[in-house]
């Protein structure tokens, strides 16, 4: 039997949990900056993406494209920016993050411009209903 997924505690104490997709979980970074998700393929122990099985990859590929239609619908970025690094966090997981050129990061990465900005206690849950809505076809 192969090893159960568990979500690294790094992605589990940055984030909130939107949806589950078919190959991945999509979580909300908690930087209200910018509209910023990350998508992580629901895999034990893979760490870069051609470790996936090639339908996976292609899978991983339809799930980015789906995440930025929902950014792009939801809050009209100037730019999205998708990523892979995994320096920090070894497990694979795919940044996808809504940019305008009004951040305060902007042109460079939004990550190790400053700290995080934590979503108004009072915008987090709606703000999580309507990208759970809006995954939902709603």
């Amino acid at each position: 039997m192969p090893d159960a997924f568990n979500l690294h505690p790094r992605l589990a104490a940055d984030t909130e949990p939107v949806t589950r997709l078919a190959l991945c979980r999509v979580l909300l970074m908690k930087d209200a900056r910018v509209p910023w998700l990350i998508l992580v393929p629901e895999r034990a122990d893979v760490t870069e993406l051609h470790r996936l099985a090639p339908v996976e990859q292609a899978l991983l590929m339809e799930e980015i494209a789906a995440a930025s239609r929902v950014l792009e619908r939801l809050y009209r970025p100037d730019k999205l920016n998708v990523g892979a690094l995994g320096n920090q966090v070894p497990q694979l997981h795919v940044h996808v993050i809504g940019r305008y050129r009004s951040d305060a990061a902007w042109p460079g990465p939004i990550w190790g411009s400053g700290p995080a900005v934590p979503y108004a206690e009072d915008a987090l849950q709606p703000e999580l209903e309507r990208l759970r809505a809006a995954f939902a076809g709603g």
